[in-house]
């Protein structure tokens, strides 16, 4: 059976694995969906319709699914939050249900979400990414794979954050940060490729090399963007990595960070 604390409140109409163990002074509510082997700890609030995929781990105190932080937001709408496989959510995270019912706010599998991270409604999580303690994530932002976010960044609403990005400590995000990249400063801006990042994930001293040089052209070559990038599908030769970047620069809706 499922190993319920007797001081849980959890709804009946809620499908809960038997492997799954809720801690005390929980809450579920209504419509909840919990994977095999995960574990709720004591005093986590998860709201209702939010879905849970197997082997999380979601530690004292986090809050999910809670309404949008949204002053607009029509609270009738039945809107949710999905959170897929092997995530750790230290204590006190908080990420909020979408304000579209056809398009949740979405979390990935294999994050590390660190101590008081607030994620906003209709935020998009790919996998493997870091979220350092306190950082705060506006709604509608996308993060891709991979990511290291830092302790206290502040991301606006409706940025992207590409593949093994890095956000350093305290940055201040109002544009795009594209993949493979560091991003620093209040505001921030670029400065450099994550050089480390790349290393420890195993690419390439050829795909390394084939980041930096793309960079060089947008950024060092003299070139405005539309002819660096001209510039840079010429010469891509095949590169996934330099097509990334292509294709995050060709779709960026905020505009992407400048270089320092």
């Amino acid at each position: 059976m499922t190993k319920i604390h007797p001081t849980a409140l959890v709804d009946p109409d809620t499908e809960i694995h038997p492997s799954v163990r809720i801690g005390p002074y929980s809450v579920v509510e209504r419509g909840v969906t919990i994977g095999a082997d995960t574990v709720v700890g004591s005093s986590v609030r998860i709201y209702r319709d939010t879905r849970i995929g197997r082997n999380n781990r979601i530690d004292h105190g986090c809050v999910l699914g809670c309404l949008p932080q949204d002053l607009s937001f029509d609270e009738s709408l039945d809107t949710r939050l999905e959170i897929g496989d092997r995530n750790r959510l230290r204590e006190g995270v908080n990420i909020s249900r979408a304000t579209d019912p056809q398009r949740p706010t979405r979390i990935g599998s294999d994050n590390y979400l660190m101590g008081n991270v607030h994620i906003g409604h209709d935020c998009r999580f790919g996998d493997h990414n870091i979220v350092v303690n306190g950082a705060v994530i506006g709604g509608h932002v996308q993060v891709s794979h991979h990511v290291f976010i830092s302790g206290l960044v502040a991301i606006h609403q409706f940025c992207r954050i590409g593949e093994f990005a890095m956000l350093a400590g305290l940055a201040k995000i109002v544009k795009d940060v594209p993949p493979f990249t560091i991003a620093d400063g209040n505001p921030a801006s670029l400065i450099g490729t994550n050089v480390v990042g790349l290393r420890r994930n195993g690419f390439s001293a050829g795909q390394r090399q084939a980041i930096k040089r793309a960079y060089r052209i947008l950024y060092r070559s003299g070139l405005n963007i539309g002819q660096a990038l001209e510039r840079l599908a010429d010469e891509a030769e095949g590169s996934a990595e330099v097509g990334a970047i292509l294709e995050f620069f060709r779709t960026s809706g905020r505009g992407v960070l400048g270089h320092r």
